[in-house]
């Protein structure tokens, strides 16, 4: 399968290339804590403590939709990409592209992807067999 059509405010992008860093597996949403846990240790000892919460925030949003409304198999991972790092969560709904909330009551939820894209310099989404990834890159300045 190629490439798929983009979801409203949301781009069909391939992400830029990213090396080294953590990934995960998951299956739950009750996994996340050990998750954030484990990134907020690696930002420390790189001493980047300025980039942990939006870092984590990113993460955590773009990894419980996934969970949540994905199906199938759940991977995220936070990479570096020179100047900034990516963060990229992949599950198995092909079909359904990450679409913002609009004209939504804030109190039911849905703004996570307007908050991924205000913190980012650069977001998207695509689809690679039977897996589509959204993705965001956080500057590490």
């Amino acid at each position: 399968m190629g490439r798929a059509a983009a979801g409203a405010g949301w781009p069909t992008a391939s992400p830029p290339p990213a090396w080294d860093g953590l990934r995960w597996r998951l299956s739950d949403v009750t996994e996340l804590p050990r998750v954030r846990d484990e990134l907020r240790r690696s930002i420390d000892a790189q001493g980047l403590a300025h980039l942990r919460d939006r870092l984590l925030l990113v993460l955590d949003e773009m990894a419980s939709n996934a969970l949540r409304h994905g199906g199938g198999r759940v991977e995220a991972s936070v990479r570096r990409t020179g100047d900034a790092f990516l963060v990229a969560v992949s599950d198995g709904d092909t079909g359904t592209p990450p679409t913002p909330a609009v004209d939504r009551d804030p109190s039911q939820g849905g703004l996570g992807l307007h908050l991924i894209a205000e913190l980012s310099t650069a977001h998207g989404w695509y689809v690679e067999g039977d897996a589509k990834t959204v993705w965001a890159v956080l500057p590490r300045h």
